[in-house]
């Protein structure tokens, strides 16, 4: 045992607890999100998408096994910190292998599923604010977000032109250095 061990025990049972904790959050998180992250990702073209979280927590086991060279190293080197969330499309992992206009339909499917998520939970849907994204997109995404976002609270949208919008905005402002105006 390293003599820092009795000094750092503590330390080390709060990151077993708090892990355990973070990493059953972020399973109910992530089955919470899959059902509508899969639907919005699949509207907008991208095939059988699906979220995954195999992460398990620390143990006190674990991370006492691992203490000497976590101590050399100055950084821990188990637990959530060091999880990741999984997108994949059709079997491959997106962040990997998806292409950047793929991995951009996912993040904006994440987005989707996460504002449906906290206005189903909290009763009012979330201020969405979406810079740019409608550039990325061909017309007939650019319609189908129009109409998603157009059926939940409000949004924000930034486009380099109003031609871009797939639809009416109730309200369009033109950004201008050192000013905005109606437009």
């Amino acid at each position: 045992m390293a003599p820092q061990a009795p000094t750092i025990a503590p330390w080390t049972a709060q990151v077993a607890e708090l892990g355990e904790q973070l990493v059953a959050a972020r399973r109910e998180a992530i089955a919470a999100l899959s059902p509508a992250f899969a639907e919005r990702a699949g509207e907008l073209g991208l095939p059988a998408a699906e979220l995954g979280y195999d992460a398990e927590p620390p143990t006190l086991d674990a991370l006492d096994a691992r203490l000497e060279r976590d101590l050399e190293r100055g950084v821990t080197g188990l637990g959530p910190h060091l999880d990741d969330v999984q997108v994949r499309s059709d079997g491959r992992d997106l962040r990997v292998y998806g292409s950047q206009g793929e991995q951009r339909l996912a993040v904006l499917s994440l987005l989707l599923a996460e504002a449906e998520l906290v206005a189903e939970r909290r009763g009012v849907p979330p201020l969405l604010l979406l810079d740019d994204v409608l550039s990325e997109l061909d017309a007939t995404r650019r319609r189908i977000l129009g109409e998603r976002i157009g059926r939940t609270g409000q949004t924000l949208v930034t486009a380099t032109g109003a031609d871009a919008l797939p639809l009416e905005p109730d309200q369009l402002l033109d950004v201008l250095p050192g000013e905005v105006r109606a437009a």
